[in-house]
């Protein structure tokens, strides 16, 4: 008979199986974190914050220049009589061409023309304000007379407060008259124009193009300037 040697067998250990790893699921490109309804909610968000700014809006300082947004002749000609009176720069968003504009501000007006400044970039309200903003908010500008038409002042205004004010740049309205030229502007067109520059301001980035795909009818940009 043979002696045992007292030992046990080893018993194998049974290792732990790990559980599968679910495919993580990545982002398409060109797609936003937010759906419509949490588009919508961000939206209402921001315009009750834009409307309650009169409780924590530091209130702001003197105006420091004026802002001109192009389209009508009319515009530029009163910016020049602001600025010869007050003394203040101007600044000229997608206005007429430079041989007017210099003659009107220069020659006609009389104003030096370091207080001149023409900028061709904008292609439309939006890009009125996002071509200037971080260029206003590094020379320091916190408040700017916005010159515009009458029957466009409802919607640049509220493009401007909303990208503008992300920069902390007060705006006041100048409206000039345009008499029987007016053409009003329907609620589609300024609130479609509201939410593009809300979805700037989150994104960085015009989407113009996915806002008429995924939003309400009545808050999808339209055409035009």
């Amino acid at each position: 008979m043979g002696v045992s040697s007292g030992r046990r067998p080893r018993r194998r250990r049974r290792s732990r199986q790990q559980p599968p790893r679910l495919p993580s699921r990545r982002r398409r490109a060109g797609r936003l974190p937010l759906g419509p309804r949490g588009l919508a909610a961000l939206l209402l968000a921001a315009g009750l914050l834009w409307l309650s700014r009169g409780w924590w809006w530091p209130a702001p300082p003197p105006a420091q220049m004026i802002l001109v947004l192009g389209g009508d002749v009319a515009r530029e000609q009163r910016a020049a009589d602001l600025a010869a009176r007050q003394g203040l720069p101007v600044v000229v968003s997608g206005g007429s061409n430079p041989e007017y504009a210099h003659w009107l501000f220069e020659q006609r007006q009389g104003l030096p023309p370091h207080q001149v400044q023409l900028d061709y970039r904008a292609r439309d309200t939006l890009s009125n304000f996002t071509s200037l903003v971080d260029d206003l908010r590094r020379a320091r500008i916190r408040h700017a007379l916005l010159v515009t038409s009458s029957d466009h002042m409802d919607r640049a205004l509220l493009v401007g407060r909303i990208v503008a004010g992300s920069r902390g740049i007060h705006l006041t309205p100048v409206p000039v008259p345009c008499a029987d030229r007016c053409q009003p502007e329907g609620r589609r067109k300024i609130w479609g124009d509201g939410a593009r520059a809300v979805l700037w301001v989150v994104s960085g980035r015009d989407l113009r193009g996915w806002a008429a795909a995924h939003l309400p009818p009545w808050l999808a940009p339209a055409g035009g300037r």
